[in-house]
């Protein structure tokens, strides 16, 4: 019917307006974040620091990243901890190697030998923390890799007493495979975008990025410590939330980092991806309703297919492809100097489909794959299925 046809066609075009409307203030947060992340760094302040990595298996780019943390241009002291459900894992001989090339850095490990929880990272650093020798710490993972100026810049953060949690971007490295890419893809375009996005419309941040949790043992023990996150998927979201409500701020510092998107087959890649969306679903349930509206590209498609390509549906698809792909340039390659994002910048509205497709099935169910093991989520906490 002809009133049908109507309907759809508004919907769709009227979630594609909304989806510009969202790029442009996107474009709005990035231009913020770059003016006020382009401060001094805390030159003079170096205070002692804890790095607390804990691992499992050996992870592609490990050692490299491994490397990085050992070559910090950092005055003042630092260590590396890293923690092991088992002396048999294959990250020992890893960690034995940096231990041999690096013998002037402090590296330590550190059995853990108690499953406290169903998340085992948390687990892990429950019983790191007090192996650890300074009261800064910071949480990062094994395949993280970053500049000679981490350590100075992360540090900075804590010029202000009020600060409980340093975080930083990170890019992914894609490791060949097309699912790799399009998943470097969106946390270059999609996911880097929302987290500014946020930090401008809400007046900043109150949540924290795996790549970097930056924090002090006395912040840590105000929220409870590591222990109330033994259960949570989202633990670096969870982090920063229960430092926000202990009174602490999160900062957002510009030092990029660069994590490594392994060579997924499509399984793997929608295992990851749907794990990504149950995960933020759970801990933004009223901001992921309106994470659809984000993906303006299929909605300008679906606008074009819905009028029988009429000319206004094309001209709201050049409109939404020319804001979408301003953003992805400006964030992905502007501020986190990603070069993958102009090879890749092609696969843009694959990407937003299935960013699109993932959002919607995410609704469908409750489980997720983690690290080979299958669990379900009840608000944001693991049950082991």
């Amino acid at each position: 019917m002809d009133w049908i046809a109507i309907v759809v066609q508004g919907v769709v075009a009227l979630l594609t307006l909304a989806g510009i409307a969202y790029g442009l203030i996107a474009l709005w947060g990035a231009r913020d974040f770059e003016r006020v992340a382009s401060g001094p760094v805390g030159e003079g302040f170096a205070p002692g620091v804890s790095i607390l990595k804990p691992v499992k298996g050996v992870d592609p780019r490990m050692y490299a990243g491994l490397v990085s943390h050992c070559m910090q241009e950092y005055s003042g002291e630092f260590e590396l901890l890293f923690g092991v459900s088992s002396l048999e894992d294959d990250a020992v001989r890893e960690i034995a190697r940096l231990r041999v090339e690096w013998p002037q850095v402090s590296i330590r490990l550190v059995e853990c030998r108690a499953r406290l929880g169903a998340n085992g990272k948390m687990s892990n650093l429950v019983q790191m923390l007090p192996e650890a020798r300074f009261e800064h710490v910071i949480v990062n993972d094994s395949d993280i890799r970053v500049s000679p100026h981490y350590l100075q810049r992360v540090m900075a953060g804590f010029m202000d007493e009020t600060v409980g949690l340093v975080t930083v971007p990170y890019v992914g490295r894609a490791e060949g495979t097309l699912w790799s890419r399009l998943e470097a893809l969106g946390i270059a375009t999609d996911f880097a975008v929302g987290v500014l996005t946020a930090r401008k419309l809400e007046g900043g941040i109150r949540f924290g990025l795996g790549s970097t949790l930056a924090t002090t043992k006395t912040a840590l023990a105000a929220m409870g410590g590591f222990e109330v996150l033994v259960d949570q998927l989202a633990d670096d979201y969870e982090m920063g939330a229960r430092l926000s409500k202990a009174g602490y701020r999160v900062e957002l510092v510009r030092e990029i980092v660069e994590t490594t998107v392994p060579a997924y087959g499509l399984r793997g890649f929608c295992e990851h991806q749907l794990r990504w969306a149950r995960s933020t679903r759970d801990s933004r349930r009223w901001g992921y309703v309106g994470l659809g509206v984000t993906y303006v590209l299929p909605w300008s498609m679906a606008a074009m297919v819905a009028s029988g390509f009429a000319l206004w549906s094309i001209s709201l698809f050049s409109m939404a492809l020319l804001v979408r792909v301003s953003v992805a340039l400006t964030v992905g390659v502007g501020i986190l100097r990603d070069g993958q994002v102009l090879r890749d910048i092609v696969w843009l509205p694959l990407r937003d489909c299935f960013g699109l497709f993932f959002w919607a099935w995410s609704y469908a169910g409750d489980t997720i794959v983690w690290r080979g093991e299958r669990f379900r989520l009840r608000r944001g906490v693991l049950e082991r299925v």
